[in-house]
């Protein structure tokens, strides 16, 4: 008999009974949101600091984005990739001409995938060279994370991912992040068909690339012909405070990734494929039932438009400072963290020695507080919040932040 009880209790325990176990929430029931603020279905309110892990990047019902999805919703739903429709006609055109660089896109349904698609075009890419299978390496870095598909997982240098999948894929190399004599020691194996790397590490710390580093990876790539492919899942549309994190290392990639704030909560990947591998894949060589999808596309013009424009921009400096300055703050008066690195709107926190480990509790006393934020692995709080966010939902968030470290400390 299907229990009609909708108390948080009772909906965390048809969590629990049927969820397969592969996640472990916190224990409330989001019910709805605003802006930077959602709440519990106990009425509690939240500030987001979270965003969804960088996915809502415009926040909560943005009036824009939902008058777009309302509009397509009204007209078609589906229609697969057998027939044209033009929300993601148009979708295409605007990331090509946002880029700076792609001639041609594949729209898909979440980062993993948009990387499955990337790998599978430098595999595609290397072939058409003429190159054997051993020479079609792809290079990732330890630290990364590229998405749970099986070629994904095994491109994400962090074993704790991979764990229990083996036999893993073949044809990937792990290098140290930001180590540019270890990159050049293995192009000169003579087997690097691409380098895959994030701007910015999101998973694994929140690290960003060293100034140069990308720049010498190009350098690289383009001695020994090999392909340069940027994962911007995270880090991208205007997380860092351009829309693309690359521009910032000035560099012209030959793929780029996105997903997550691409459609702002509605789900959308897409894979951006410049001049030298535009034409590599030809019919059958790829595809998806769901990607390209009229509803995700119409939101995802909505926040491409609305991400590009300077006021978002603007905005994603002015915070990323104030929430800057008051982690320092916080730190001069508990001196719980060693570290605070990132770009734009996403930042990690790095825990002092005396708390490494401890990112996952302080998530519990921050939500117990009215505060969402995120850890990338067990040593760093991550704060990755709506790029439009305001200057008083920002100072609710980081007093809401203090009290809640406050706490942790004292217990």
């Amino acid at each position: 008999m299907q229990s009609q009880d909708g108390s948080a209790q009772s909906l965390i325990d048809l969590g629990k009974r049927y969820w397969l176990p592969v996640y472990r929430p916190r224990d409330l029931v989001l019910d709805h949101g605003k802006g930077a603020r959602v709440w519990d279905t106990t009425g509690r309110d939240y500030v987001d600091l979270g965003g969804g892990i960088a996915v809502n990047a415009l926040g909560h019902q943005d009036p824009d984005l939902l008058e777009a999805l309302t509009t397509q919703a009204q007209k078609l739903w589906h229609a697969s990739n057998v027939f044209y429709t033009e929300p993601p006609l148009r979708l295409a055109e605007e990331l090509v001409e946002a880029s700076g660089f792609a001639e041609r896109v594949f729209l898909c349904n979440s980062g993993a995938e948009a990387n499955e698609a990337a790998i599978k075009l430098v595999r595609k890419w290397a072939t058409a060279q003429g190159r054997p299978a051993d020479k079609r390496v792809i290079i990732t870095f330890r630290g990364s994370f590229h998405g749970r598909t099986l070629a994904t997982v095994t491109a994400t240098a962090q074993p704790k991912y991979q764990e229990g999948y083996e036999p893993l894929p073949g044809g990937f190399r792990y290098l140290d992040f930001n180590d540019a004599a270890a990159l050049e020691a293995a192009f000169a194996q003579g087997d690097v068909a691409a380098v895959m790397l994030e701007p910015v590490q999101g998973e694994g710390g929140v690290l960003p690339a060293t100034s140069g580093f990308i720049r010498r990876a190009r350098e690289l790539c383009d001695q020994y012909n090999a392909l340069l492919v940027l994962d911007e899942i995270q880090c991208g549309m205007g997380r860092t405070g351009t829309l693309f994190a690359h521009t910032q290392d000035d560099v012209t990639p030959d793929i780029v990734t996105l997903a997550k704030a691409l459609g702002c909560g509605f789900p959308i990947g897409a894979m951006l494929a410049g001049p030298k591998v535009a034409e590599v894949m030809q019919f059958g060589a790829h595809g998806t039932t769901f990607g390209g999808n009229p509803m995700a596309a119409a939101v995802a013009r909505v926040a491409l438009r609305k991400l590009s424009s300077p006021e978002i921009q603007a905005n994603v400096d002015n915070q990323a400072q104030v929430l800057r300055d008051k982690l320092a703050v916080l730190n001069s008066e508990l001196n719980i963290f060693s570290e605070v690195r990132g770009r734009g709107l996403m930042i990690g926190a790095v825990l002092a020695d005396a708390y490494k480990g401890k990112a996952g509790d302080i998530l519990n006393y921050a939500a117990a507080h009215g505060l969402l934020v995120l850890q990338a692995g067990p040593d760093v709080l991550r704060f990755v919040p709506p790029l439009n966010i305001g200057e008083e939902d920002m100072a609710e968030g980081v007093k809401r932040l203090g009290d809640a470290l406050r706490a942790f400390v004292a217990g």
